[in-house]
């Protein structure tokens, strides 16, 4: 599809969603009509007698309902507000080399610049419509220009600023910039604001705290809203994707062949964030700690991969070119932003600093956070064990005053008599029909152990417990260019941790207690991965062969892996730790 028959297709797009608010216009005032030949009728004396009186008043009546209630749809989508992605504003003067790039990138195309630039913390790039008065003052007209549509908002992904480099960025953003010539057609740009309108009078309808009153009418305004937007659906979709066609045709005649290899580096840099933020940045989210230098930290994170991996070998070479975060006069000071709002979206956590919510340099990591982390999870390991009365089995003269790693391994230690003789069919050489369906769920379900069921629970119902604990984010004080147009309540919206199971958080605090040992008593120091986040280091090097390990602790209750590598290490178990 060429650039022209995509715009084409996307304005006969756009038209078929005009004509669905035409026809529902139309409707509207279809009663209303009726009324007016009905007048006219008794007026001429045509249309008398009583029938004709009853129906004249009848029709009269629904034409102002009706009326009432086309007025009422058309206020609530005409004034209710469109949602906006939550971003960091990115104004000229702190990035007019970044401007400059996009405006001499829209020249080249032969469409409009955007109107502005705003970063999220994300790895994705789009346009996006802000015109409504909601989302923002509305700029004074200077002369008769200014009645021309707005070009929509240039969304950058930050990720994409620190990992790529300038002519890379240029390729990945031409076919988003040129989608801002199909936006500039009016019938395309109707066809969107009257989606977007039916959208937000969808929310507007949905949102609770309504008196009676208004949760009737709101009620009666979504049903029309849902059925109108049902209808514009396939028809909008089709515009977006005849646009997005366009600018993707349009967008070929620059930087085609960096474009190509300038994809892969998308698709890395998307890799390493999600590494970065489920791995690195969530467990200090947790701790009430937001690492302020997120998008620096992909950089570090895919050098590693590419140290590691060799399909990705070559892309660290790039980082001898100039990068695209040099395109901002400040850039650590927009890593910050973006860092501090990536943790509001993917947490939850509050839209500003404060004492219980500090950022933290990469250098500190492994001090504030992963030694923190470990101690945390000690302590709460041998709070549960507290309660739940376990003491340990060792003579008073072996077993000093104290929490020790001995505890819990005594405690988790299976009898040697109940551990199976024969390990478990491998399940992945293993037909179907060799098992039903309930041998099947009896092999992949875990070993009872009351011991460990037990303490698995424990620790799930202290975790509930600190979670409700936990005050709530506060409001931001300060009002920011997109802080009141997306929904406070439904934070975190891209939460990031799945539901862990009882045994996965033992597992978890297991591991805590074992580096806390390390540490003490070994000499180990606490480090931080790139890609898997918290690391042992023992004499400089990871300690990548402690997992398997304490699995078989918590799995199956058999001590002796883990108590291999203890001595390997020179790691006293039965030394007390340090614990928060």
């Amino acid at each position: 599809m060429g650039a022209e028959a995509g715009a084409q297709a996307a304005r006969s797009r756009a038209v078929a969603v005009l004509r669905i608010r035409g026809r529902a216009t139309a409707l509207a005032l279809l009663p209303a009509a009726a009324s007016v030949i009905l007048l006219a009728g008794s007026a001429t004396g045509r249309l008398t007698g009583r029938g004709w009186d009853i129906a004249r008043v009848a029709v009269s009546v629904l034409a102002v309902l009706v009326l009432l209630a086309a007025v009422a749809v058309a206020l609530v989508v005409a004034r209710a507000r469109p949602a906006v992605s939550p971003t960091v504003p990115i104004a000229e003067h702190t990035a007019p080399d970044l401007y400059r790039l996009v405006r001499d990138l829209a020249d080249r195309l032969e469409v409009p610049a955007p109107s502005a630039i705003a970063l999220t913390p994300d790895c994705d790039s789009w346009l996006e419509d802000r015109t409504h008065p909601a989302h923002g003052p509305p700029r004074p007209p200077k002369d008769d220009s200014a009645k021309a549509p707005v070009a929509p908002v240039l969304v950058i992904g930050s990720p994409f600023l620190w990992w790529m480099r300038v002519a890379e960025l240029r390729a990945v953003l031409a076919p988003v910039v040129a989608g801002t010539g199909p936006s500039a057609h009016p019938d395309i740009a109707a066809a969107r604001r009257f989606v977007r309108g039916l959208d937000a009078a969808v929310a507007v309808a949905a949102a609770p705290g309504r008196g009676p009153l208004a949760r009737i009418v709101l009620s009666g305004v979504g049903r029309v809203a849902r059925l109108m937007l049902s209808g514009c659906r396939v028809h909008a979709a089709e515009m977006e994707r005849g646009v997005a066609a366009a600018g993707a045709e349009r967008a070929q005649a620059v930087d085609y062949g960096l474009r190509i290899v300038a994809q892969e580096q998308v698709g890395l840099a998307y890799a390493g964030w999600d590494r970065l933020l489920t791995r690195v940045a969530l467990p200090a989210w947790r701790m009430g700690r937001w690492p302020s230098r997120l998008d620096a930290g992909v950089v570090a994170a895919l050098t590693e991969l590419s140290r590691r991996d060799r399909l990705a070998e070559g892309f660290a070479s790039r980082l001898g070119e100039r990068p695209a975060c040099d395109l901002l006069e400040e850039p650590g000071t927009v890593d910050e932003a973006a860092s501090l709002l990536a943790a509001r979206l993917f947490h939850g956590g509050p839209a500003e600093p404060g004492p219980d919510w500090a950022p933290v340099d990469w250098q500190e990591y492994p001090d504030e956070v992963v030694d923190r982390k470990w101690r945390i999870d000690a302590a709460r390991l041998h709070r549960v064990l507290d309660t739940l009365g376990v003491h340990s089995t060792r003579p008073a003269v072996s077993a000093p005053e104290g929490p020790t790693l001995a505890r819990v391994l005594d405690h988790l230690a299976a009898d040697p008599g109940t551990l199976p003789e024969e390990p478990a069919p491998d399940l992945t050489e293993v037909s179907p029909e060799t098992y039903t369906d309930a041998e099947l769920d009896a092999l992949l379900a875990p070993t009872p152990r009351p011991e460990v069921d037990s303490l698995s629970a424990g620790l799930s119902t202290e975790l509930a417990r600190e979670e409700s604990a936990r005050p709530e984010a506060p409001a931001p004080t300060g009002q920011s260019p997109d802080g009141a147009l997306w929904d406070e309540g439904a934070l975190p919206l891209f939460p990031l941790q799945p539901p862990r199971s009882g045994r996965e958080l033992l597992a978890d605090h297991v591991t805590a207690m074992v580096c806390c040992a390390a540490v003490d008593t070994a000499g180990a120091t606490p480090g931080l991965d790139w890609l898997d986040g918290p690391a042992l280091l023992v004499d400089g090097e990871r300690a990548g062969d402690l997992a398997p390990r304490v699995l078989s602790l918590v799995e199956d209750g058999d001590p002796e892996p883990l108590k291999g590598w203890l001595a390997r290490l020179g790691i006293r178990p039965e030394k007390p730790v340090r614990l928060v």
